[in-house]
């Protein structure tokens, strides 16, 4: 192994810094002085009776992934993911979706798969795929960008406070992989000794490119519980990794059983050379959703949505997970 083989890889040094991109957005936010009506995950609007959700987002660089091997049949649904799950995490019902695609040149073969992948992540979210706009910029854009906006609606009833309590039991969902975050990082160390094509060494099966594709879970799903149940807060665990969870509030979040990180993670890890730390600093590690609710509800809501009781909210500031202290 050479020394630039051996070299530890962080996200930073992949080329995303993300206490830089959070000053950065912290920036924008402050600069808009009249920003109002936002919760972690989503913008709201109150339009009488209801509440309009809006949230916006993109793909990211798992799009050079697709690029690379020319499938771009996934990364539609992980637009619409990425999107509809920070909605489900305000308690927010998504009905309709808008798309942005730039390209530096029209292809057919891109534009329609990109499209299938679309329009099968809002049929899994159940919303309207109410079209979107296509730019051909050839001095702005290299390859092309997918980014997305979704609308929602739900009562004042319906939304999730936002805010977990003390002593709240903390129910994940699984993920379906890697998601739609940390890609920078992952393509790095993913091809550093190996193409996309080659056989992924855990299934082979399948390629390293298909398996970094797989596409981000949508949570729509879990709507209909969150609604039934008194959930504190909730989790889209993103960029930022497991320390999405302090999203809810300066507590501990007390992480005694988290799901199994699928076997994506150990491959980036080992060829990378990524410590522990850093892995759950940027992916999702095996747990893509988080609900913080009263014991007294946990069990009947992880029954409900096929999840598990991960840990506890305790008095504190950090996640613990793995012997890890995240702050």
């Amino acid at each position: 192994m050479t020394e630039e083989e051996d070299t530890e890889m962080t996200y930073s040094d992949a080329g995303v810094d993300i206490a830089e991109s959070e000053a950065a957005t912290a920036a924008l936010v402050d600069a808009v002085s009249d920003l109002e009506g936002t919760t972690a995950y989503a913008g709201l609007v109150d339009i009488g009776d209801r509440y309009l959700g809006l949230a916006t987002d993109g793909v990211g660089t798992k799009l050079l992934v697709a690029e690379a091997v020319e499938d771009y049949s996934t990364v539609g649904i992980d637009c619409v993911a990425m999107n509809v799950n920070d909605l489900v995490a305000s308690g927010v019902t998504p009905v309709a979706f808008v798309d942005y695609l730039a390209v530096d040149e029209p292809s057919e073969r891109l534009s329609q798969q990109v499209g299938e992948g679309l329009a099968e992540g809002a049929s899994q979210a159940n919303m309207a795929l109410v079209g979107g706009e296509t730019a051909v910029m050839p001095e702005v854009i290299q390859g092309f960008d997918l980014a997305g906006t979704v609308a929602g609606l739900a009562t004042e009833d319906e939304l999730i406070p936002g805010t977990a309590e003390e002593g709240d039991v903390l129910v994940g969902l699984p993920s379906s992989g890697i998601h739609s975050n940390g890609l920078t990082l992952a393509r790095k160390a993913a091809t550093r000794d190996h193409d996309y094509t080659d056989p992924f060494p855990y299934d082979e099966d399948r390629t390293i490119g298909e398996v970094l594709l797989e596409p981000t879970r949508i949570y729509a799903d879990l709507l209909g519980p969150l609604h039934d149940h008194d959930v504190h807060a909730a989790a889209h665990v993103t960029g930022g990794g497991w320390t999405n969870l302090r999203r809810m509030g300066e507590y501990e979040y007390d992480i005694t059983d988290p799901f199994e990180a699928q076997d994506v993670f150990a491959f980036v890890q080992k060829e990378g050379s990524v410590s522990d730390e850093e892995m759950h600093r940027t992916f999702n590690m095996g747990t893509g959703f988080v609900v913080a609710l009263p014991e007294s509800e946990a069990e009947s809501f992880a029954s409900a949505t096929g999840g598990s009781e991960i840990g506890r909210v305790e008095s504190g500031a950090s996640v613990e997970i793995r012997g890890l202290s995240l702050t």
